[in-house]
C-alpha cells in the first residue's frame, strides 16, 4: 500500500485506495496539445504552496476554490474519449500543484491506467515529492517538472518557496527511472540571465538521458487579468513577453549541452 504522509493543512488527504477518495478540481481541457505528448486531456487540480510572481492561474492557490470532485468523476470524463487518447495522447494532471493532492491523484491515475491503459503525466514543481513513498509513481509515465530558477535566493524571491525540494526531485526520477521534462519560464528581468540558464542548462544536462525534452515557455502576461479580480498585486505588470530571439537562444544554451529543447 502506498503510504502518504499528510502535509500540515493539507485537507484532500484519503485511503488512494479508496474509490470514494475525494479532490477539489478547478478546471478541466480536453484538447490541450502544450501539456504534454501529443494530444492531452487534462485536470487542473487547485491547491499549490508557491507564489510564484508570474503565475498565470492564481485562482487556483486556495484548495477548496476548487469543486470537490470523487475519482469515479474524473474517470467518467474522460471515458468517451479514452480510446483516442490512447493513441493520439493521454493525461495530464496539472494545477496548482496536484501533489498537495496526492492521494486523489494516484487513485485517479491509477483508475486510469488500470481501465484504459492511458499514458499519464504529472506537471508539478516537485515541491511535495518527499511526502509519498516510489511506489506513488507506477502510474505516471512523465514528469514535467516545473524548475523556476537555478540560484536558491532567486528561486525564494520568485516563488517563495526553497529550491532544493525541486532538484531533489528531478534526481529521485532519475533514481526511479521515470521520464522527463523540464520546464524552464523565461521572465525579463528575472529568469532571462546568460549566467543563470547556463547554470541551469548544465544541472539539467547532468540528469542525463531521463530528460527527454527542455521546454523554454516565455513570459506571458495572460494571468494578469486574474491577479486583479483577485485583489492580488500583480508585481510583473510592466515585464514584457521576451523576444522571439531571445527565447530561441535560451533554447540553444540547452541545445549546446546536447539537450532537445523547443
Amino acid at each position: 500500500m502506498t503510504l502518504l504522509t499528510p502535509h500540515p493543512g493539507f485537507d484532500a488527504v484519503c485511503d488512494p485506495h479508496e474509490a470514494a477518495c475525494h479532490g477539489f478540481l478547478h478546471s478541466l481541457e480536453s484538447g490541450a496539445a502544450v501539456d504534454g505528448p501529443g494530444m492531452r486531456f487534462v485536470f487542473f487540480l487547485s491547491g499549490c504552496q508557491f507564489r510564484c510572481l508570474y503565475c498565470h492561474n492564481p485562482d487556483t492557490w486556495k484548495l477548496h476554490a476548487g469543486r470537490p470532485v470523487a475519482v469515479e468523476d474524473l474517470v467518467a470524463e474522460v471515458a468517451p474519449l479514452a480510446s483516442f487518447l490512447k493513441f493520439a495522447g493521454g493525461v495530464t494532471f496539472s494545477g496548482g500543484e496536484p501533489m498537495m493532492q496526492a492521494a486523489f491523484v494516484h487513485a485517479t491515475a491509477r483508475a486510469l491506467k488500470d481501465r484504459f491503459g492511458l499514458h499519464i503525466a504529472l506537471d508539478t514543481q516537485g515541491h511535495l515529492h518527499d511526502r509519498v513513498t516510489d511506489d506513488w509513481f507506477d502510474p505516471i509515465d512523465l514528469v514535467m517538472l516545473d524548475i523556476k530558477h537555478i540560484d536558491p535566493a532567486r528561486h525564494l524571491a520568485l516563488t517563495a518557496q526553497p529550491l532544493q525540494p525541486t532538484l531533489d526531485c528531478a534526481d529521485r526520477m532519475v533514481r526511479l527511472g521515470k521520464t522527463m521534462r523540464i520546464r524552464y519560464v523565461l521572465v525579463p528581468g528575472w529568469t532571462d540571465a546568460p549566467e543563470d540558464i547556463a547554470r541551469m542548462a548544465d544541472h539539467v544536462a547532468r540528469l542525463g538521458p531521463a530528460v527527454e525534452l527542455v521546454e523554454v515557455l516565455p513570459f506571458h502576461q495572460l494571468g494578469a487579468s486574474k491577479w486583479a479580480m483577485l485583489g492580488h498585486p500583480y508585481a510583473l505588470a510592466d515585464t514584457p513577453t521576451p523576444a522571439p530571439e531571445a527565447t530561441e537562444a535560451a533554447r540553444a544554451v540547452f541545445r549546446a549541452r546536447g539537450l532537445t529543447a523547443c
